[in-house]
């Protein structure tokens, strides 16, 4: 492996000269991404409940999208920033694209959605109208009274009452009612609760939108008035959080009142049915201080993130073929009445992990409940970003601080949309006796990283997991991700100084090993990707390939360039955003840029440079991505052993002859379905290909 001792500093150019590169809007390069989201949805080869489920990622995406990048966006027009971005556009030019693009992606969405609702009324399940369900009315009306009606509060909208606050997300229906007596016209809004079912069950597999029951039994909220018209609307917030650490004495409560403040961030958008009136549109946005850009009209049904119902139904004949993962055949356990000894099995040489391929529950799962029931085991240090609601990793820990092991838990509780959850799960460890810290000041914790210390003969032995994603056993069965075992001394000893770093007031600035932000991986980096412009020109040897989540860093870009410009082979497999334009002429020529969408979430982080003798690989949590490099704690480990290497280049060589799931940027910048630019596709689908070597390696293992 090629040592990184003293990488080559490759400093950032000029903005002006950053801009003559060819550098595609971020923002637009997300949207596009979405887009290949939402085309798993229409793709009818995807069997139909997948494709539901893709029409509620879609959904969610473009919320979040909403919630954090136009919210940044719009603040920094009202702020008056007229910095332009890498590729020379502002923020209001961005805007004014990010809504031409979005526009007609809504609109395809809301035609796939109408397409694939007739598709599950043909397999038996059906959303329809409270109209078309005349039999069941009076029952409804009846479960109304008893168990809706409770839970709603009209708000009038009048000199007397002001324009009621909207939450973030919340359904809700404008309503407009008459006076009788007087003819005159008053307007409420009335949320849709998110504490009832958003389908309502009507029958076996058949629902009414809740909204819609509402809708048919307004006069029993407005008694003695004429409803004359109802419409829905939704309303997106600025979710992002605005923190000045160095200015909290306690991180915790300044993230809990930052938690309060999200409720009431501006709006960025309103979506409405496209029947609302003008009338009623232009009183929803006065109420809101929103001008037309931020009006999204919707055909058909508002927020498809409730089609996650529909998408869990259990009907394996609409479902994809049922993947159980599959316990690593080095961490089997010897008989099926006993537990995998996980300390003995990295002992006997390091485990790289695929998920979820693999099992979570069987490897890393078990590496953290070993170690909390293990008498021999006397610390136990960790690193926690995300994980699940019931998180039996929490629940081990919890069990080995009550035990009276050492545990250290470093809880980011700026995770974005996870700082609640955190938060709780930070009390009941530090109620257990574990010594929590919640990061440092101004950077964010999203290295993934697990440290054990085993008493073992005479002496300690310290085992690692490194991974590329989070401890969460729920996203380890839908997001693809890879996770190193290991007991090297050197890595050991790296996370060891990592923890420190992280828990006490250590300036680490060298790693044996490791590359971590944001101390050195940026210059690490540069230095890897400028190595292999020193060979290639030594003896066409040089050779990089990046699986990355993103790839939109200006720096990282313009190296990558400069290989090109030599003749270096470049593929990149960017899952979402990327900002490097390839294929141009003199710039980016010998660079191949693809994206992989499909069954799973692609979420690993492979960087892979050189050829025979010099070539190293590295795995780790970092995207190539400013806030990644610059503004995290990322930790990226060295794979050495020369099976795991080629486990890697195995997983690379899938990805790259995938014609079913893939898709190519050009050198335009558009991206194109790659089965639609071979001439005899082979449909190689990478998702059921590794399944199909996952499973043969098990079985190969006896």
């Amino acid at each position: 492996m090629t040592a990184v001792r003293q990488p080559v500093a490759i400093r950032p150019r000029a903005a002006a000269q950053a801009r003559e590169l060819p550098y595609l809007n971020r923002e637009l390069s997300w949207l596009d991404f979405n887009a290949r989201v939402l085309h798993e949805a229409q793709d009818e080869r995807n069997p139909l409940l997948e494709r539901t489920r893709f029409l509620a990622i879609f959904a969610s995406n473009l919320d979040e999208f909403f919630q954090v990048r136009v919210a940044g966006l719009r603040q920094q027009v009202a702020a008056g920033h007229s910095s332009p971005f890498p590729d020379g556009l502002s923020a209001s030019e961005v805007l004014q694209r990010v809504r031409t693009r979005v526009l007609p992606l809504v609109e395809a969405h809301s035609r796939t959605f109408a397409a694939i609702h007739t598709q599950l009324a043909g397999a038996g399940i059906r959303i329809v109208s409270y109209e078309e369900r005349p039999e069941r009315q009076g029952e409804l009306r009846q479960q109304f009274l008893d168990e809706i009606f409770p839970v709603l509060t009209p708000l009038a909208v009048d000199p007397g009452h002001p324009f009621p606050y909207i939450s973030d997300l919340s359904l809700s229906l404008a309503v407009t009612v008459r006076d009788p007596e007087t003819g005159e016209r008053r307007f409420a809004r009335l949320k849709v609760p998110p504490v009832l079912p958003r389908l309502w069950e009507v029958g076996a597999r058949t629902y009414v939108l809740l909204e819609q029951i509402i809708a048919a039994n307004l006069d029993v909220l407005f008694p003695g008035m004429e409803i004359v018209e109802h419409h829905l609307f939704r309303v997106t917030r600025n979710a992002d959080l605005s923190i000045e650490e160095d200015e909290a004495d306690d991180l915790l409560l300044a993230i809990e009142e930052e938690l309060r403040k999200r409720r009431f961030g501006k709006v960025v958008r309103l979506e409405v049915e496209r029947s609302m009136p003008p009338g009623t549109r232009a009183l929803l946005q006065q109420g809101l201080g929103l001008g037309p850009p931020e009006v999204y009209e919707i055909s058909g049904m508002l927020d498809l993130t409730a089609l996650t119902a529909v998408a869990d139904l259990d009907l394996p004949r609409l479902q994809p073929h049922a993947w159980q993962p599959v316990v690593p055949p080095r961490l089997q356990p010897p008989d099926e009445d006993e537990e995998a000894d996980v300390f003995a099995a990295i002992r006997e040489g390091d485990v790289l992990l695929h998920h979820p391929y693999e099992s979570f529950t069987g490897s890393v799962q078990r590496f953290i409940e070993q170690a909390a029931t293990d008498p021999d085991v006397l610390t136990i240090k960790q690193t926690l970003y995300r994980t699940s609601g019931d998180s039996p990793i929490v629940r081990a820990l919890i069990g080995a601080a009550e035990r009276g092991k050492q545990v250290v838990v470093m809880v980011e509780i700026k995770a974005r949309f996870d700082e609640r959850a955190n938060i709780v799960w930070a009390r009941a460890l530090e109620r257990a006796g574990a010594h929590v810290a919640y990061g440092l000041v101004g950077l964010k914790t999203h290295c993934k990283a697990a440290l054990v210390v085993r008493r073992e003969g005479r002496g300690l032995r310290r085992y690692v997991h490194i991974g590329t994603g989070n401890y969460n056993p729920k996203t380890a069965r839908a997001y693809v991700d890879l996770g190193l075992l290991t007991d090297d001394p050197d890595v050991c000893s790296d996370v060891t100084d990592l923890f420190n770093v992280l828990t006490g007031i250590a300036r680490q600035l060298r790693y044996r090993k490791l590359l971590v932000a944001p101390v050195g991986l940026r210059d690490a980096l540069l230095g890897l990707i400028e190595e292999q412009v020193s060979r290639h020109r030594q003896d066409g040897s040089g050779r990089i390939v990046m699986k990355v989540n993103a790839m939109v860093d200006p720096q990282m870009i313009a190296a990558l360039y400069r290989a090109s410009q030599v003749g270096v082979p470049i593929d990149l497999i960017v899952r979402g955003m990327c900002s490097l334009q390839p294929g141009v002429p003199g710039v980016s020529e010998t660079i191949r840029v693809r994206s992989v969408v499909g069954r799973f979430l692609e979420h690993s982080r492979i960087f892979w440079f050189g050829s025979g003798e010099h070539e190293c690989f590295y795995i780790g949590s970092a995207d190539a991505m400013e806030r990644n490099l610059d503004r995290r704690i990322e930790a990226l480990t060295p794979v050495e052993d020369p099976l795991l290497r080629e486990r890697l280049r195995e997983i690379v060589r899938v990805l790259n002859a995938d014609d079913r799931r893939a898709w190519q940027l050009g050198a335009d910048g558009q991206w194109r379905r790659v089965e639609e630019l071979v001439p005899e596709p082979t449909g190689l689908d990478a998702f059921e290909t590794l399944m199909g070597i996952t499973r043969a390696s098990l079985e190969a293992a006896g």
